[in-house]
């Protein structure tokens, strides 16, 4: 069994490993992208003229089991289609690999894409999980005298700037009757805000699986208010305008194949809790904390769906994180704008 002490240096190294969250842009982020794409030419990853190529970018987590079960190159080797993998350690670096043209398909949380779609990626929501609030949440410390979330008026709250739980951290004020300048605000990556936490240097920590998780186990951290009846905090996956007009069946095959690995962990959750910690490398009482709270299901993005990005990008509009309005429509699939 790993020890606390462990947990704790493996969290943070997890810090870009695990599904992430906010727009990177830069020449060092494009590099990471282009260095991705001539992956593709090396010898082994070559594939017949004319073939068509899913070229998938993936985080260690669900895409990488969907990688080691090799359905998806099962469903897609009668189209004549190849399927090529590559790693990448956050999924704001998957989206500028999209911009570039190294990938056609990735994952990412619900915050990179509107900062991805405000920076002129041509991406397109593929699918997205269900609603799953559990896996964000505030925690305070054991001992802390903060019982409410009207208690955080005032207070130090830690969170990632930009962030899936940057939106939830103002909704939930909105809802218990605070304005989002009530708290002091402390911008931290989860790495560095969970040293912060340990130390005391704040009084609250907005944070999403398995960082939650790994908190709880090892810091014995208490859970002050989730995501539930707040916010959404859908998973997505994405991919750009021209494949999705081109490889409409391939999108399709790729998000049933991830359905069925929802699936299969809906009913097999100490299974899926024990490979992903092998994937992480957490402890896995903390992967089987996080995927108690998780709920499973991926399918196609629909107008709904949508209308919840779109509040999250016009709220990122209205703090300043984004320098434009968002369309949300521009990044519909291809099926549901021809619907129109």
């Amino acid at each position: 069994m790993t020890d606390s002490k462990h947990i704790s240096s493996t969290a943070s190294s997890q810090v870009l490993s695990t599904t992430r969250r906010h727009w990177l842009a830069g020449a060092a982020v494009s590099a990471l992208a282009l260095a991705a794409g001539r992956l593709h030419a090396q010898p082994g990853n070559a594939v017949q003229s004319g073939q068509r190529v899913l070229r998938v970018g993936h985080q260690k987590g669900w895409l990488s089991i969907l990688k080691k079960r090799g359905t998806l190159e099962k469903r897609l080797a009668p189209l004549g289609v190849a399927v090529r993998w590559v790693e990448f350690n956050a999924g704001p670096v998957q989206l500028e690999a999209l911009n570039v043209g190294s990938i056609d398909f990735g994952d990412v949380g619900e915050a990179p894409p509107i900062f991805a779609q405000a920076a002129g990626a041509p991406l397109v929501y593929a699918g997205a999980t269900v609603a799953r609030p559990g896996l964000e949440a505030v925690i305070v410390p054991k001992g802390s005298p903060i019982r409410s979330v009207a208690d955080l008026k005032g207070k130090r709250v830690a969170y990632n700037k930009g962030s899936n739980v940057h939106y939830f951290l103002v909704k939930l004020l909105e809802k218990h009757g605070l304005q989002y300048g009530d708290v002091q605000s402390v911008f931290l990556a989860p790495a560095d805000a969970r040293a912060a936490f340990e130390k005391g240097s704040v009084d609250a920590w907005v944070i999403w699986d398995p960082f939650l998780a790994s908190a709880q186990k090892s810091l014995d951290a208490r859970l002050l208010a989730d995501a539930t009846g707040v916010v959404n905090n859908r998973a997505y996956y994405f991919t750009s305008r021209d494949f999705a007009s081109r490889n409409a069946d391939v999108l399709r095959i790729a998000i049933e194949e991830i359905a069925a690995i929802d699936s299969w962990a809906a009913k097999n959750q100490s299974a899926a809790a024990a490979e992903l910690s092998q994937i992480l490398g957490l402890d896995p009482a903390v992967t089987q904390l996080y995927l108690s709270r998780a709920r499973y299901g991926t399918s196609a993005v629909n107008a709904d769906i949508l209308a919840e990005q779109q509040k999250i990008a016009d709220t990122f509009f209205d703090l300043k994180l984004i320098p434009k309005k968002l369309n949300l429509l521009h990044a519909a699939p291809v099926d549901l704008v021809a619907a129109r």
